[in-house]
């Protein structure tokens, strides 16, 4: 079969109506060609929806003014407002003053199938222009994604091709149309992807799994059959739709993200973990997520928030974000903080000490998000709360975020006993349930957060095209190693090993790893390895393409990588330009530790 945009339509179409979605050709509907709207599908559906609140015509005629009169002349805050209709619903006002004002949804999510889809092909639309899209998603009425669809026989035409046709042509000439917009969908059968209107192409990603059970994501032509059956049947669109599409509170861009696959599952089955071990019947061990470069945690712990924040099981959880470094908090508070519409809270806050902690907690019984360092937590040691309905969502959870044994140290006075960050969360907050985010999960990471509930892997996120692939070569011990130095390296080992597990032991055994830092930064040796990798890496770059330029360089010390980046760069001083302190003895002692 050849994938002509004719036969790639009809593959789609067949596709949806094997999970049950109607398909109707748009050439056939008789209707206004500058009407996006089916309003007989919309007024039936609030017709039977709100029988029993006696809704009138009238009340139906003012929600459809309502949804048509937000102009397109200012796309995105239209299309903000009309997604957070649709997501968060709005009350009602009714025509008999003697009547009650209720919550009107636009769409069942409590029950999916209660919806009535469509995917309609071949839909003329009359705007500045008459533009013909290829599919469109309605749900009850309303145009809710876009589909444009490229041969992958053609090499003049790609699935960037049809990016553009809808940000730019489309938008231009219908812009009505994406007022009700939740997403988009490119497709050129062999790569299948999905994004939104305002975003960059390359935020436009495939959906490479159905269940999110699977150990293994899909590549090429699957990736249709993951997205269709993944990301559009029924209950999980109405989850997508309802909870995963997020807007800042306030923008000077044009920011709203779709959720990708990875954060969408992860915080599902977050979600569904925490629940089965919350306290006071649960162990408090929320679970671990572990994700690799490019599964967006940040984002996954919003939605995760937002999950948590809505649901009825938690009796309105009181959420604290906790990093370990200055910068991470930053930048999750940056996040959050412009995010409290979408949290449905208020009290979203960047935590300043653990006094300010603890006034918050004290003055609420449920509510408010949080977000900290783990070391305000060793500023004193005293209980903060001892509510159960208190949900810690740790990230880097495996470095000071699972200390919880106690450390004994040798000092001048006598034996020292020491407990971590971590211990002083858990005894501040004793009933608290914990989840934990993390790139290199460690066995008391287990530990402290519970079993892995999802991964995204380096592989996914090479397949994503996120990250780049990795190739590691070891070269350099083979070669520039002589047979007295590799005797100080075993030495050493052999030393260590002897040394025993216990603290007083380990440290001393890291003091003595200025040893190896002697052997590692001998200057005959880097001299050496700079010679070695720039004869290796030229010689690659001329065997393969531009992939094969990018290098990382991992060192035992900044010290030894500084060293050994000036040795590359006497030899290659065209590769660089030095902008900062050109020698380690300039650097600040913060900076060389």
């Amino acid at each position: 079969m050849k994938f002509t945009e004719n036969s790639l339509e009809e593959s789609i179409i067949n596709l949806f109506q094997e999970i049950g979605i109607q398909h109707l050709n748009g050439e056939r509907i008789e209707r206004e060609k500058s009407e996006i709207i089916f309003k007989d599908d919309l007024t039936d559906f609030l017709k039977n929806e709100y029988k029993s609140n006696n809704i009138s015509q009238n009340e139906i005629d003012t929600t459809i003014r309502l949804l048509e009169g937000k102009p397109s002349s200012d796309l995105f805050e239209t299309n903000k407002f009309i997604l957070n209709l649709i997501s968060e619903g709005y009350l009602l006002k009714r025509d008999n003053k003697n009547s009650k004002d209720f919550l009107i949804n636009l769409i069942n999510f409590s029950d999916p199938k209660k919806n009535n889809y469509k995917i309609v092909n071949q839909l003329e639309i009359l705007g500045y222009q008459k533009r013909i899209p290829d599919c469109i998603l309605y749900i009850n009425g309303l145009p809710l994604v876009v589909f444009e669809f490229k041969s992958a026989i053609k090499e003049n035409c790609t699935i960037h091709d049809a990016y553009i046709q809808l940000t730019q042509r489309y938008r231009r000439d219908i812009p009505d149309l994406f007022k009700y917009n939740a997403f988009c969908v490119i497709s050129d059968g062999v790569n299948n992807k999905v994004g939104n209107i305002f975003s960059n192409y390359e935020f436009f990603y495939s959906w490479r799994k159905i269940t999110g059970e699977e150990h293994e994501d899909t590549q090429g032509i699957d990736t249709l059959f993951s997205l269709i059956k993944g990301a559009f049947e029924k209950n999980r669109l109405s989850e997508i739709i309802e909870d995963f599409i997020y807007f800042q509170d306030t923008s000077k861009e044009e920011t709203k993200v779709l959720c990708r696959y990875p954060q969408f599952y992860a915080a599902k089955k977050l979600y569904k973990n925490i629940l089965l071990n919350k306290k006071p019947t649960g162990s408090g061990k929320g679970g671990t997520y572990f994700g690799a470069t490019g599964c967006g945690k940040s984002f996954t712990m919003l939605f995760l928030s937002r999950l948590l924040m809505k649901s009825l099981d938690f009796s309105s959880p009181t959420i604290v974000l906790i990093t370990d470094r200055t910068d991470l908090d930053d930048q999750l508070s940056e996040l959050f903080v412009n995010s409290k519409k979408f949290l449905r809270d208020e009290n979203v806050i960047s935590v300043k000490n653990r006094v300010e902690l603890r006034n918050l907690l004290k003055q609420r019984k449920s509510g408010g998000v949080f977000l900290t360092t783990i070391q305000k937590f060793n500023e004193d040691l005293s209980l903060l709360s001892d509510r159960q309905n208190i949900i810690c969502i740790s990230d880097e959870a495996h470095r000071t975020q699972v200390n919880l044994d106690q450390n004994i140290q040798i000092t001048t006075e006598g034996l020292e006993k020491k407990y971590g960050f971590a211990k002083h969360l858990h005894n501040s907050l004793p009933n608290a349930t914990y989840v934990g985010f993390t790139g290199t999960p460690i066995d008391k990471t287990i530990d402290v957060f519970g079993e892995v509930v999802d991964a995204y892997t380096m592989k996914e996120s090479v397949n994503d095209q996120i990250t780049v692939k990795i190739v590691y070569e070891g070269r350099a011990a083979k070669v520039l190693l002589n047979s007295e130095k590799i005797q100080e390296i075993e030495n050493y080992y052999d030393q260590c090993a002897e040394d025993g597990a216990s603290q007083y032991a380990i440290d001393e055994s890291k003091k003595s790893t200025t040893k190896m830092q002697m052997i590692l930064g001998d200057p005959s040796r880097l001299k050496l390895l700079a010679n070695d990798f720039i004869n290796h890496y030229e010689k690659r770059c001329n065997e393969k393409s531009s992939d094969a330029n990018k290098t990382i360089f991992v060192c035992s010390s900044r010290k030894i990588a500084f060293d050994f980046y000036k040795e590359i760069i006497s030899l290659r001083p065209n590769w660089t330009e030095i902008k900062k302190a050109d020698n380690f003895e300039n650097l600040s002692k913060k900076d060389q530790i």
